[in-house]
């Protein structure tokens, strides 16, 4: 047994029920010095733990003792001739593997034991989450025995201890094969052939997707996210699409470099972002992107929020909801009297799965986590102009945005901040379009992002009417040559990354 809290009172009162207590190990031993009579399981079975305690509890003794059918006349004889008795309660639960994973940890005698006693739970009670101890002590001290209702939810709990057990061991498995193929010179397969997930509720949502549907948000059992680290200082509990915007904002702000950045989510898309050496500039110009759309929609600031920040806070737009690393003396208070509903948190870097997975209405699409495999050293410069190295950075955090926006998607960037933003459209032109009437001028001089290939020249023309000066995109279309030719005749800097940055 892994996890020994509250063992000691377990035994105790078992023992004041005049309950035999059977015990192997570490936990054997913590119930003996506690002055508990406890057997040790190599008494009980006649056999001592052997191949290095690999072998403890495998014994008929035991398990035919936990899984013998108590109305079935032959399990009956078999226990009568063998001279075994009946098992009613197991204690036990595994060690966290993902935490410290070698073959000595893959146990066999522990999983035996919960699976058997989950399996006959018509007639034994099984504990492997110390939090249950009580409801079982409270069902014997009213009832001599645990109802089968509570005996099935304990064995749905134990096979569910068991699940993920295995899915971190095939986990593990699957990072010693990848460790095998870059030994032998090999690329491993970043998709493993099966996927194993347990998860566990972490966290109660105020709603899903709308007021009507429940919503929550799991982990993988026995682990811990970054968003369990959160701290949520004020404001309403968080919904479903308050966790999903958060994250990506989140994600975004972080992915903008090493100068204070701001970004404004709102429906999984950005509309407003922001660098600058000030962070309350930084704040003013994403707000100033499009302040309609920032009402209501999430602020992530990756720096601590200060009073000059707090100031630009209270003169823009209510939003839902605001995360910071943390933040200043009286920043907290400030914000909650001008904004007590927003929800306010502090949070520690953000992190990632290597895979993501989405629900199909029968099964799952499965890939690699979004990241950038073409670096500014992998791209083009096609046209006869160059850019300059202040347009160069424009290009890049536009390039960069744009994978953070549903495609079609295409932004336009000006000295640290997307002053358009055009999502979600059906053909690319009306994309720029939507960009370029929110940037309404304030990119000319700028950069143009197109998180895929141009397939005509519309696409430059428009990046040339709003003002943009370098266009950058993955390139690779049948029409090349004439946006190439499209550009060199608007006087545009092309450049071609050679990767598309798709979001869904």
């Amino acid at each position: 047994m892994y996890d020994k809290a509250g063992i000691v009172d377990l035994a105790r009162a078992l023992h004041a029920r005049d309950v035999e207590l059977i015990s192997s190990g570490g936990t054997a031993r913590v119930i003996a010095e506690a002055g508990i009579p406890v057997t040790d399981v190599a008494a009980f079975t006649g056999f001592p733990a052997m191949l290095g305690h690999r072998v403890v509890t495998l014994h008929p003794k035991v398990h035919g003792g936990i899984l013998a059918d108590r109305d079935d006349p032959s399990h009956q004889a078999d226990l009568e001739a063998y001279d075994i008795g009946t098992i009613d309660l197991v204690v036990g639960n595994l060690y966290p593997f993902a935490s410290d994973p070698s073959i000595e940890l893959i146990d066999i005698g522990g999983p035996t034991l919960v699976r058997a006693a989950a399996k006959n739970h018509q007639y034994v009670t099984i504990l492997v989450d110390p939090a249950d101890y009580a409801l079982v002590l409270d069902e014997l001290a009213a009832d001599g025995s645990t109802s089968l209702p509570t005996r099935r939810m304990l064995a749905r709990k134990a096979f569910a201890h068991t699940a993920a057990y295995d899915a971190a061991i095939v986990g593990w498995f699957d990072e010693q094969l990848a460790a095998d193929s870059v030994a032998a010179g090999a690329t491993p397969d970043p998709l493993p052939p099966t996927i194993h997930l347990a998860l566990e509720r972490a966290q109660d949502l105020r709603y899903g997707e709308n007021p009507h549907q429940q919503g929550a948000r799991y982990r993988v059992t026995g682990t811990r996210t970054w968003w369990d680290a959160v701290v949520q200082h004020s404001g309403l509990a968080l919904s479903y699409l308050n966790l999903f915007d958060a994250d990506a904002a989140w994600r975004l702000v972080h992915d903008l470099g090493d100068r204070p950045a701001v970004a404004i989510i709102k429906h999984a898309n950005p509309c407003g972002v922001s660098i600058h050496d000030d962070l309350a500039v930084a704040y003013e110009q994403a707000f100033a992107c499009d302040p309609r759309s920032a009402f209501g929609g999430i602020v992530a600031l990756n720096r601590p929020v200060d009073d000059a920040t707090v100031a630009a806070i209270e003169a823009a737009a209510q939003a839902d909801v605001i995360i910071a690393p943390s933040y200043g003396p009286g920043v907290i208070e400030r914000l909650i009297a001008k904004r007590k509903n927003t929800r306010l948190l502090s949070a520690p870097d953000p992190a990632s799965a290597p895979l993501t997975l989405r629900p199909l209405s029968d099964g799952y699409l499965v890939q690699q986590n979004h990241y950038f495999g073409s670096r500014p050293a992998d791209w083009r410069v096609v046209t006869d102009r160059q850019p300059t190295d202040t347009e160069l950075v424009d290009a890049e955090l536009a390039w960069r945005l744009c994978s953070y926006v549903t495609s079609n998607a295409i932004v336009l960037v000006k000295d640290g901040t997307a002053w358009g933003i055009g999502a979600g459209q059906q053909n690319r032109v009306e994309s720029g379009m939507l960009a370029a009437g929110k940037a309404d001028g304030r990119a000319a001089g700028g950069a143009c992002a197109s998180d895929a290939f141009y397939p005509f020249r519309d696409g430059v023309d428009a990046a040339a009417d709003a003002g943009a000066v370098v266009v950058i995109q993955p390139g690779g279309s049948v029409r090349d040559e004439e946006t190439i030719a499209a550009a060199n005749e608007r006087g545009l800097c092309m450049i071609f990354t050679g990767e598309r940055q798709f979001r869904h």
